[in-house]
């Protein structure tokens, strides 16, 4: 059994040059996953993978690394066992019954997060808008916990492009978000924590609503995704 035993070796490289430059994921259409987990994951959800590189000696199955290399390698450092690499995917539009389109979110784990919150919340797709973080970056990736794996992933410009109902998520402005005053198709639009969503996305969609916040001065961007969906989780879709 052939062991990769060189830092020089050309997998290895592809993988930590994924994992360092957006430019190359744009360019190759490639990423990485890092972790048994999400490798598995990945092959729970049918994503047939590029690669897979495993430590030698771990019992995977994968091109065989020599563990230190491939720690090496790796973003997570020591212990890493398992590491992916696919193709992305881009659905070609945004569906119902929800929808969730995060616009300006530029910390890659408030992406991972909120598409991580999505699926557990049954949202059936995460759209992103301009100057939003990399959904196939390491820290996004990792923060998902395989559920970018699950939920179709698109880009779209803003409410013109989303489908249902869009509902501006904005601090302490429009009403109170009420699940069960919410029917048919809706797509919920939540901006960065500091800046929010643009005032020309928010006047755009059809409704502005707010989270009752009875304490904190406001919420993370991918909490207050988190808290939106299960409220309108609370109903069910249609």
């Amino acid at each position: 059994m052939t062991v990769i035993n060189s830092h020089q070796n050309p997998r290895l490289k592809q993988v930590r040059t994924l994992l360092a430059r957006r430019r190359e994921r744009v360019r190759t259409g490639l990423f990485v996953a890092e972790g048994e987990d999400l490798v598995a994951a990945a092959a729970a959800a049918g994503w047939e993978p590029e690669d897979v590189l495993v430590a030698a000696g771990s019992g995977l199955e994968g091109t065989q690394v020599e563990p230190g290399l491939l720690a090496g390698a790796s973003s997570l450092g020591s212990g890493t066992r398992a590491i992916g690499i696919y193709r992305q995917r881009w659905a070609d539009a945004a569906s119902g019954p929800r929808c969730l389109h995060l616009h300006g979110l530029r910390d890659p784990g408030n992406v991972g997060t909120a598409i991580r919150a999505a699926h557990a919340l049954g949202a059936s797709s995460v759209s992103l808008g301009p100057d939003t973080a990399d959904p196939y970056g390491p820290k996004a990736v990792r923060a998902s916990m395989g559920s970018l794996f699950a939920v179709p992933v698109v880009r779209a410009a803003g409410p013109d492009a989303l489908p249902g109902t869009t509902i501006a998520l904005v601090l302490r402005a429009g009403v109170p978000l009420r699940g069960d005053e919410v029917t048919g198709d809706v797509t919920l639009l939540v901006g960065a924590e500091r800046e929010g969503l643009p005032d020309d996305v928010v006047a755009a969609c059809d409704r502005t609503a707010h989270l009752p916040i009875a304490g904190a001065e406001s919420l993370n961007a991918a909490m207050a995704a988190t808290a939106a969906l299960y409220e309108l989780a609370r109903t069910p879709a249609g």
